[in-house]
């Protein structure tokens, strides 16, 4: 496994929270618990490019690159749950690059540019769960990979519940970012267990 693809995860992590980081810091008003990511890269938004590219373009890429170096580690005996799993988390990736791409129009929340960036984003996380859960479904007794397949389970049921259910329970900046974790975390487990 070459260094770029095993380092691939961690630096997915790091790009996107320094860009949270420092896009938020340059946005007056902006409330990393109350505001969603999206709004950093929103239409009319100072510096929105630049957000969109190093917050979702550049860390999916990296993602990509994860899950696609995860797919050629797997077993040669892996089964249909595993590579389709590999698949579906590779499909994440490229959903939250999309997000990127499209971004949200915040007059608007209604309009097509707005609906195709909540599609992006529903893209990652619909993919991302059942993605995640059948890798830990088929790694198992595969005592090498133990520490993703817990991951894995672990990153889906965290995501599933950001999804579905956080946002009614928490600010919906603080859920978005528990769910964001939990992808990034999972990530540079996959990038890098087990070790080629």
């Amino acid at each position: 496994m070459s260094g770029a693809v095993r380092w691939s995860g961690l630096a997915a992590a790091i790009v996107f929270v320094a860009a949270l980081l420092g896009f938020g810091l340059a946005l007056p008003g902006y409330s990393q618990i109350a505001h969603p990511v999206a709004v950093l890269g929103a239409m009319g938004v100072p510096h929105a490019l630049g957000f969109n590219l190093l917050g979702f373009v550049l860390p999916g890429a990296l993602a990509a690159t994860a899950a696609m170096g995860l797919r050629r580690r797997l077993p040669d005996d892996a089964g249909w749950p595993l590579r389709v799993g590999a698949q579906l988390v590779l499909l994440s990736a490229l959903g939250f690059a999309a997000m990127g791409l499209l971004p949200l129009d915040p007059g608007d929340l209604d309009n097509p540019a707005s609906s195709l960036h909540a599609t992006a984003w529903m893209l990652w996380w619909v993919a991302f769960v059942p993605g995640a859960l059948l890798v830990a479904l088929g790694l198992r007794g595969r005592p090498a990979w133990r520490t993703l397949r817990w991951a894995s389970a672990v990153a889906a049921v965290l995501v599933l519940f950001v999804a579905l259910l956080a946002v009614e329970l928490m600010p919906a900046g603080v859920a978005q970012r528990f769910g964001y974790a939990a992808w990034l975390g999972w990530l540079c487990i996959a990038s890098r267990n087990p070790r080629a």
